[in-house]
């Protein structure tokens, strides 16, 4: 088998691998790094976190959006954030959008 026919079967069996994350799951992932280093929220803990509310509350959710999902569940029980600074912020990011 030749390198290119190797690259056609990794490609078409595992194409999420190339994928470029979206700069807010990059974000996203840098304030779970930090949440784990100030031992806010041990990194296991939310993979597993993630993995329990992706596969049943979440589950209807694109793969990729289920990580923010669950992380914004996980604070706002734990009380890291409060519903209202999470309204805040997302007329934030709306009115952010709608101006450009």
């Amino acid at each position: 088998m030749s390198l290119l026919e190797n690259e056609a079967d990794r490609e078409a069996s595992l194409p999420e691998l190339d994928r470029k994350p979206a700069p807010w799951e990059s974000s996203m992932q840098a304030t779970c790094e930090c949440l784990s280093w100030r031992s806010v929220w041990d990194n296991l803990d939310r993979r597993h976190t993630e993995d329990a509310l992706g596969e049943t509350i979440y589950r209807d959710f694109p793969v990729h959006t289920r990580s923010a999902i669950a992380t914004t569940h996980t604070l706002l029980e734990r009380g890291v954030i409060d519903p209202d600074e999470l309204q805040a912020k997302m007329r934030e990011v709306r009115a952010r959008f709608e101006g450009d």
